[in-house]
């Protein structure tokens, strides 16, 4: 979808339809940019900017608090179009989803139509413009969908791969993201075809056991499948403080309520984790995490102790926090359900 949460809102928002809108935190209390109009990114203003300096870029930019109960029910509609044409559907976000369409409801043989069809079903549904890329697999097809947005549709078809990936800079590639993309570009290698001469040492030296995964994307290749059913990986949550959190009391207490709302979220999804991880940037923006593992568990009374014994590795309470996170990773599931009492919060990851 194109600039989602921004464009539901112009939507449903006619004043704000041709303005450049944000949608995320107030820029007095350390808010940051969860979407931006393509009115507001003319000026800079992207996701994950702060509100503070997007103001500073955009003097006109108009900001909205987010609605997330709204664009989650936007995104359902979405979804069920997109599994009435295959049931291969495989979401990566609220508003990004891979497809297999090689066999659809529609019996289109080719890609092209099957994403002009949904583009047309998407916008007669919800009113908003879906930006499509068709290709030979995910790697390709997800670059293609950002190449003419918004409201866009590029196919890289088998004969075209290779003029395709003549024309992409290192940062088309996951994984390589400003830090790597600069030491690569320090060894000489500046487009992602450059990846395939390259010195193994030399890349190993960048990227060290992603090698051989971005050579084989340099070349166009990705055999992974979309995968309808993709399980959890992790659930992590975070929270960024209006002021700096100095009380190491009120620190643990943040702590213990994220690692409470993680636990209770593998108990919904009925599977129990190895490692307690937590998150903590101080007032400088120096940030630390720290884990800890041990037997699967999905029990609060046993996660959130964890979570806070950890904050003993930090320096929260000696140094101002400004910034707060908890997370389970390394899922597993269990034979036996565990029955954990007390309330059901909601989670959203």
């Amino acid at each position: 979808m194109d600039a989602f949460y921004a464009s539901v809102e112009q939507r449903d928002r006619p004043e704000l339809r041709g303005q450049p809108v944000a949608v995320g935190g107030s820029p007095e209390s350390r808010g940051v940019v969860a979407a931006a109009s393509y009115e507001a990114r003319r000026h800079g203003v992207r996701s994950a900017t702060p509100m503070s300096r997007a103001v500073r870029l955009c003097p006109d930019l108009h900001i909205v608090s987010p609605n997330f109960s709204k664009y989650r029910s936007v995104s359902q509609q979405i979804m069920a179009i997109l599994r009435e044409v295959t049931p291969l559907v495989e979401p990566l976000s609220l508003d990004e989803a891979y497809l297999d369409v090689t066999q659809n409801a529609w019996g289109e043989p080719l890609g092209v139509n099957v994403a002009k069809r949904l583009k047309t079903a998407i916008r007669e549904t919800t009113g908003l413009t879906a930006s499509a890329g068709v290709a030979p697999n995910k790697f390709l097809a997800k670059i293609a969908s950002g190449w003419r947005k918004p409201d866009g549709l590029t196919v890289v078809a088998p004969e075209r791969i290779e003029w395709f990936l003549q024309q992409l800079p290192l940062d088309a590639l996951w994984g390589v993201g400003p830090v790597t993309a600069k030491r690569l570009r320090e060894r000489g290698i500046h487009r992602v075809v450059d990846i395939r001469t390259a010195d193994p040492e030399v890349l190993r030296t960048a990227v060290g056991s992603s090698t051989e995964w971005l050579k084989r994307l340099a070349v166009g290749e990705d055999d992974r499948p979309v995968e309808p059913d993709r399980p959890s990986k992790s659930s992590s949550s975070e929270c960024t403080y209006p002021e700096d959190l100095t009380d190491l009391a009120r620190i643990r207490e943040e702590i213990a309520t994220m690692a409470r709302e993680n636990a209770l979220w593998l108990v919904r999804k009925r599977i129990a984790a190895r490692t307690v991880t937590i998150k903590v940037r101080y007032s400088d923006f120096v940030t630390i995490t720290r884990s800890h593992s041990d037997e699967s568990t999905r029990d609060p009374d046993a996660i959130v102790p964890r979570a806070v014994a950890l904050l003993e590795k930090t320096e929260a309470g000696r140094r101002p926090v400004r910034l707060l996170g908890a997370g389970v990773y390394n899922l597993d599931s269990l034979e036996e359900p565990q029955v954990i009492e007390g309330p059901q919060l909601r989670l959203e990851t």
